[in-house]
């Protein structure tokens, strides 16, 4: 598939455009010259940008899910209920998405982008590394990565528009709502027990603002179709695309938070994943990631310093 022409003005539905990684990917898009429908369900929530409107709904009404998506060419779903029980994350998540995934497709919406995460993935001590075709998580999984695998088998079952489904890990990058940045800090300042780690345990990752300029990369078209998956969305078909930096350790993360904190880590010996989530077939894409880890890690040290 080739780019947008001038006379074809790439429009993006993008759910959950205040959230985290929603919002950075709304303003990857404009950056792109994209007319971005960011979908919110608090007036006046959505980012405040030349060529971003703000829809107020329910992506999983269906009624609302239709009229948002009519002349867009790409759809970005990043919604997920992370936190509440186990059957509103079904509701909403596994049950919703593909009602949305169904209306772009019936309004002859080219590709649909849902932001997953490498969490599906079975990374259990002495796996190895990981890549699109390892095995996932079984049903005795937690409530979020069982209900984010479904999530990605209901949209796999949806023909008839070109689906991407991108697995990032761990999300770096500052803002309120940050797990890694913020949240999680905080858990740690306030509970010794959020202290522990298994030092050598993988801390696979990304920063959030490589997880969005790959989104936007492939929804608004500058990622061409292929037949092939190692070097482009194949056609009408969903595929999946693992989005991870250089390799880390849980030591790399918790002594930046804890240092930044003034409180000590606490080590644990025990098994661990050691492998890596790969991300070949993104790179193979033309995505690299532009920041490393001395540059994330200073990031969260100097959010939680300041």
């Amino acid at each position: 598939m080739s780019q947008p022409s001038a006379a074809q003005p790439t429009v993006v539905v993008v759910t959950g455009a205040n959230g985290f990684v929603g919002s950075r990917i709304c303003s990857a898009l404009v950056d792109r010259g994209a007319t971005v429908r960011a979908v919110v369900r608090r007036p006046g929530t959505a980012a405040a940008l030349t060529g971003v409107e703000e829809w107020v709904g329910d992506f999983y009404d269906p009624d609302f899910a239709a009229v948002v998506v009519q002349g867009a060419s790409a759809v970005v779903t990043t919604v997920h209920p992370m936190g509440s029980d186990r059957e509103t994350q079904h509701r909403i998540a596994v049950e919703g998405t593909p009602v949305l995934a169904r209306a772009a497709r019936d309004a002859g919406v080219a590709r649909l982008v849902h932001i997953s995460t490498a969490a599906v993935y079975d990374r259990s001590p002495g796996v190895g590394d990981v890549d699109e075709a390892s095995p996932l998580v079984g049903d005795d999984a937690n409530d979020y990565a069982a209900t984010k695998r479904d999530t990605d088998a209901a949209l796999g079952e949806v023909d008839g528009l070109t689906r991407v489904i991108l697995r990032p890990p761990a999300i770096l990058g500052s803002g309120e709502s940050s797990i890694w940045n913020t949240l999680r800090p905080a858990e740690m300042r306030e509970d010794k027990e959020a202290r522990h780690a298994v030092p050598g345990q993988s801390f696979a990752w990304v920063h959030v603002d490589d997880l969005a300029a790959l989104a936007a990369d492939v929804a608004s078209g500058r990622v061409a179709t292929s037949t092939d998956p190692a070097t482009g969305p194949v056609e009408q078909a969903c595929t999946v695309v693992n989005v991870a930096a250089g390799p880390a350790t849980a030591r790399n993360y918790y002594e930046t938070v804890t240092g930044a904190l003034g409180v000590e880590p606490i080590w644990d010996d025990a098994p661990a994943w050691t492998g890596r989530i790969l991300a070949r077939r993104a790179h193979g894409w033309g995505w690299t990631p532009t920041v490393d880890l001395t540059r994330a890690l200073a990031e969260i040290d100097e959010g939680l310093s300041t």
